[in-house]
Order: C-alpha cells, then sequence, then structure tokens
C-alpha cells in the first residue's frame, strides 16, 4: 500500500490493515520455525509496511492538534 492510500485512510482502517500485517508477520515466523522454506523478501515488505502504517498512525494526531 502506497504511503498517499494510506494517508487518506481512517485510523480505523489503518489499525485493521495494521492488525492484518502483524498476523502475516506472525505466519512468516511460524513458517520458519516448522522448516518452510524462508520467504526472505515478504519479511521486508511486511515490516517496511508496518513501519509506514505505525508512521501515519501517529501523523493523525499531531495533524488534528495543528488545527
Amino acid at each position: 500500500m502506497k504511503l498517499k492510500e494510506m494517508r487518506g485512510k481512517e485510523p480505523a482502517e489503518l489499525k485493521e490493515e495494521l492488525f492484518k500485517l502483524r498476523r502475516e508477520q506472525f505466519n512468516l515466523r511460524m513458517a520458519r520455525a516448522s522448516g518452510q522454506p524462508p520467504k526472505n523478501d515478504q519479511w521486508t515488505k511486511v515490516r517496511r509496511n508496518i513501519a509506514r502504517l505505525k508512521t501515519v498512525l501517529g501523523e493523525k494526531p499531531a495533524v488534528a492538534a495543528k488545527r
């Protein structure tokens, strides 16, 4: 998901997306622990998307406070 798309969404939608990404991260961790072949590119994508979402969620209250 692109940053512009994230900024256009409501905080509730962003939290739901964050929950989905956390679940995907957990599933990747369990797959690695069970000996399945690694999906290294997925690890990076999920981790970065989580960071992007957290950044946007942190920006929302700051922007609302300035108004």
